[in-house]
């Protein structure tokens, strides 16, 4: 829950503790962590704590028992903006800000992440940006709105502006929302990094062939991070259809996959992120593949937020929510990896 002072002079004490602590944990090795999904679920717009909610403060305090200092926060553009170039909607605003806050007072960092797959629904249709009628301009347009909000949180990590664009209708598609979305971000905010997906579902695998040309974006800030998903299945989707064998796993995918992202990151000397991993809890094998990849980005200074965890998950076989207080069997890998290595 909301940590409340009893006094004026115990809450000017706090703040100033957990903004020191904010301060040397952006200096100091990249933290990993974990999402907190559930603002991304449903149908759109649905009903508040029927189709979607907000991670709570439980949440939250979950994730930094176990060590973890990053949550990277799931939301749908839509519901933040329900109005194409509109005033953001202030209910959508508080939830997105209570979460930062709480995770503030927590010693954690966040990243708000975008998660509409470089689509937004119209009419009941899913529609690409800058296709009919919904335009680079007005993505941007939320995100310089939304900075604002935000543009004053020590505890943002990165603004994530998009997740995993897909099925672009060219290959520069991407590189030029991304491209407007970083300048419009920053005529409002210079400080904090802007964390952009790759193309490609943001293809680690696949990075050097579908996203090199990221590399020249332009960021007055100088402050990029580029983020690449992964996962250890035959497709790389997340969705483990079918047993470890018949995935055609072994303990070394996702060192594999990881490879292309990590070399490519080090031969143009840029900052690097994996905002999506995960596997299931029903094979050991799968935790030892997971265990290696985790080994292997560490050791060449890149970090990662695990997908996924959240009240609303269930029984989901990739979820580390806890179930009736017992931990999921990928935690016991996860808690070996809070921080880069220096």
């Amino acid at each position: 829950m909301r940590i409340v002072c009893t006094a004026l002079l115990a809450c000017a004490c706090f703040v100033s503790v957990s903004a020191q602590s904010l301060k040397s944990l952006k200096a100091g090795a990249a933290p990993f962590g974990v999402n907190l999904a559930g603002a991304d679920f449903g149908q759109i717009p649905g009903t508040y704590e029927k189709d979607y909610d907000y991670p709570t403060a439980n949440d939250v305090e979950y994730l930094k028992s176990k060590g973890f200092r990053l949550i990277r926060l799931p939301f749908l553009w839509e519901r933040l903006q329900p109005q194409l170039n509109g005033e953001l909607d202030t209910f959508q605003v508080n939830k997105l800000v209570k979460v930062i806050d709480v995770a503030a007072e927590k010693g954690m960092l966040v990243i708000p992440d975008m998660h509409n797959y470089c689509r937004r629904m119209i009419n009941g249709e899913l529609t690409l940006i800058n296709t009919k009628g919904v335009t680079i301009d007005m993505v941007a347009d939320a995100w310089k709105k939304l900075a604002v909000k935000l543009k004053d949180k020590k505890n943002i990590w990165g603004y994530g502006i998009m997740n995993e664009p897909h099925d672009m209708p060219d290959s520069t598609a991407w590189f030029n929302i991304a491209q407007a979305i970083i300048t419009q971000i920053r005529t409002v905010d210079q400080k904090h990094p802007i964390v952009v997906g790759g193309d490609n579902w943001s293809s680690a695998a696949k990075w050097q062939n579908g996203s090199d040309h990221l590399k020249n974006l332009k960021d007055p800030a100088n402050n990029l991070v580029f983020e690449a998903h992964l996962y250890f299945d035959n497709d790389g989707s997340g969705t483990y259809k079918v047993s470890y064998e018949d995935e055609k796993a072994t303990p070394q995918t996702g060192v594999e996959r990881a490879q292309p992202f990590v070399n490519w990151l080090q031969k143009n000397k840029l900052k690097g992120f994996i905002g999506e991993y995960g596997a299931p809890d029903d094979d050991e094998r799968w935790l030892v593949t997971l265990d290696n990849f985790l080994k292997y980005i560490q050791a060449n200074g890149v970090n990662g937020t695990y997908w996924a965890a959240g009240h609303r998950w269930g029984d989901y076989k990739l979820a580390v929510q806890p179930i009736n207080g017992k931990d999921r069997p990928q935690m016991k890998v996860l808690t070996k990896y809070t921080f880069v290595k220096k």
